[in-house]
């Protein structure tokens, strides 16, 4: 009688970086970029422009409604789950189409006069709106794509080379546009940062295509559009969190950043009102920001692979509350170019690690059933705070002053981190109920 065969041995845990060096991180830093680049056109370009033109702060701050599609596309998520408009796969149709409208809709910004008055602060703002409805929907395409590639364990550290290139994009608008406005035509600048959408077609190109899930019992079918599309991910989301943490969860995204939602709405205008010129916020703000979202967000998402999303939440969230003191602090010291520089590699460096720990908690919130809604959805609802606070930052930067108005800020930062108690508890992760990915 022979012995029955040994039994196959567990299968080793890939080193670390086997993890880092994949095709998959390389394209979460390429659509990370292609991501940005749109949404800091609409929260720095823009707002610089305008403030450098002598629009006021208020209608500033009004225009940062333009940004409402963030918080919206949940509603026309469910259309880039169920269709694929080019025949390329759907996330890379849909990727492609946004990529290709917001290169032409920045470059159309070089058609604008702001010294036309408020015929031209409309046009600003419909073009801004296109803008930001195109990012968005970009952004639903490409969260779906890195949800769906990327296994369980690499969330952390995909999502923080993802927020790390979507920081670094803002070199573009927030940088290299300030420092060429001082030398060129503004029409020229906006047609030099609308070629960097080519970086982002260029990589959707290149993109593998995810497969198609199998769909859970009970989906709507293939081209099935309407209620159905965007009731079952609501469905799935309740079924696997439960009532209560569905409510606890939702609470918590909306609460987790809006501190630093709303002390970062008018950086640009801030800097320039401090009495920086255009070139130093360009050179300076953007280089201690460069530093300090490259090693936060890299830092952040290797830390993540040992200690686990949930102490990442804590850790990080001190942090990005701490970083809002640098700014007032800025704000009463005045127009130093070493103050500027410390409280801005303060400011990115809590923003990005708290970030990296944000997104992975809400890609971890998600299942592969359901991605680009739910993903949306939850997005979507980050992104009403950020809005809302960009919307009404000018006006109470004009009541209250800046000191004022960031010591409200570090206040607003603190339900959030009280609400950690009961949606990720200092301790381990838990178990991934679909640890699967390529």
């Amino acid at each position: 009688m022979t012995a029955p065969p040994a039994a196959a041995p567990p299968p080793a845990e890939p080193h670390w970086l086997q993890l880092v060096c994949t095709p998959a991180m390389a394209g979460c830093l390429a659509t990370g970029f292609a991501s940005g680049l749109p949404l800091y056109v609409g929260v720095q370009l823009i707002p610089a422009w305008a403030r450098s033109a002598g629009v006021d702060l208020t209608t500033i701050g009004l225009l940062s409604l333009a940004g409402l599609p963030y918080t919206w596309k949940f509603l026309w998520a469910p259309l880039l789950d169920a269709t694929d408009p080019m025949g390329w796969g759907r996330r890379r149709s849909w990727a492609a189409i946004c990529q290709v409208g917001l290169l032409l809709c920045i470059a159309a910004l070089s058609f604008i006069d702001l010294a036309d008055g408020p015929r031209a602060t409309w046009a600003l703002g419909g073009f801004a709106l296109v803008i930001a409805l195109l990012s968005a929907t970009q952004d639903v395409a490409l969260d779906a794509w890195r949800r769906e590639l990327l296994p369980d364990r690499s969330l952390g550290l995909g999502n923080s080379l993802f927020v790390n290139a979507y920081r670094l994009s803002s070199l573009v608008p927030g940088s290299l546009a300030l420092i060429l406005a001082d030398r060129l035509p503004w029409p020229a600048v906006h047609l030099i940062v609308a070629a960097f959408m080519l970086v982002g077609l260029a990589a959707t190109a290149l993109l593998p295509e995810p497969a198609l899930p199998p769909a859970p019992p009970g989906a709507a079918p293939s081209g099935v559009m309407g209620v159905e599309r965007l009731r079952a991910p609501l469905v799935a989301f309740f079924a696997r969190h439960g009532r209560s943490g569905a409510l606890r969860i939702l609470a918590f995204m909306l609460l987790y950043k809006l501190g630093d939602s709303m002390a970062t709405a008018l950086l640009t205008p801030f800097y320039i009102d401090t009495g920086f010129s255009l070139s130093q916020v360009g050179t300076i703000a953007k280089a201690a920001s460069l530093w300090a979202v490259v090693l936060g967000s890299t830092a952040g998402g290797l830390l993540m692979l040992k200690v686990g999303v949930n102490r990442g939440l804590w850790i990080f969230g001190v942090l990005q509350l701490v970083s809002i003191f640098g700014l007032l602090a800025l704000s009463l010291i005045g127009p130093d170019p070493t103050a500027l520089f410390v409280a801005v590699s303060l400011e990115y460096l809590g923003v990005g690690m708290g970030t990296s720990a944000f997104v992975a908690f809400i890609a971890r919130s998600t299942d592969r059933a359901h991605t680009a809604t739910q993903l949306a959805l939850l997005s979507s609802l980050v992104g009403v705070p950020r809005t809302l606070a960009a919307a009404g930052a000018g006006a109470l930067i004009e009541q209250l002053g800046y000191p004022v108005f960031f010591g409200l800020c570090a206040a607003l930062a603190l339900p959030g981190m009280w609400m950690l108690r009961s949606v990720a508890p200092w301790g381990d992760d838990p178990a991934a109920p679909n640890p699967g990915g390529a």
